[in-house]
């Protein structure tokens, strides 16, 4: 098995399905007594919180290359970033760092491509839904993602970081996501991304209205595959 890095902490919540995914996927895999050789660098979230400012994701784009190559020369092989609103800094990331970042969106858009959808919701954080770095990647595989919605940007953003990202889940935030994803159905979505490695603790992924594609689930299935040398 290949040695994996993972940059987490953003938020731990997220990091601690991400390690219980990889390992699940892997012992499947192998046999009950196999664990999925990992690395973790978990950053301080709040260095990295709600970034605005280019000069803000610029400063962020250090501090995760300067993980993803303390995780190369403490002998991982590839990284993932576990969370969806750091791939912003994805092509500024990678070059800076020898070797492969799998990236989030590129795992989600090839698992819809094979599963034939077209038109798709994108639910997230703020930056996620709203600017191109994400949504092009689903784009090029062929998924027409409907236009976001601000009024509901702005309340799944608050959602997010004031609750989720701290571990909190309750029935209103439930609530609110089974209310969004009627809505969206009814707008012609045939599927739903889950693009906050944190809105799997508020929505039922296997049990709604319309096909749920978790990030986490299916960036976590990748790495996973990726250790075993599937990829």
């Amino acid at each position: 098995m290949r040695k994996l890095g993972m940059i987490g902490g953003m938020s731990w919540a997220s990091t601690r399905r991400y390690y219980e995914l990889i390992n699940r996927a892997v012992q499947t895999a192998r046999d009950k007594r196999t664990s999925a050789p990992l690395l973790l660098e978990s950053l301080d979230f709040n260095c990295v919180y709600r970034l605005r400012s280019d000069e803000e994701w610029q400063r962020a784009a250090g501090i995760l290359a300067d993980a993803a190559n303390r995780l190369k020369d403490a002998g991982a092989e590839a990284v993932i970033i576990c969370a969806n609103s750091m791939h912003k800094i994805y092509r500024d990331l990678q070059p800076r760092v020898d070797i492969p970042i799998i990236h989030i969106a590129e795992t989600v858009g090839a698992k819809m491509q094979a599963d034939g959808v077209k038109t798709a919701s994108l639910i997230g954080t703020h930056n996620v839904m709203t600017e191109g770095f994400y949504r092009r990647r689903l784009v090029s595989y062929g998924v027409d993602l409907l236009p976001p919605d601000m009024g509901v940007v702005e309340k799944v953003d608050n959602l997010i970081y004031d609750e989720l990202m701290q571990g909190r889940a309750t029935r209103d935030a439930e609530r609110l996501l089974k209310t969004v994803i009627t809505n969206q159905s009814r707008d012609g979505a045939q599927a739903i991304v889950l693009a906050c490695t944190e809105l799997e603790m508020v929505v039922d992924i296997d049990a709604n209205i319309l096909p749920i594609y978790d990030s986490t689930t299916i960036h976590a299935q990748a790495a996973a595959d990726w250790i075993l040398g599937k990829d």
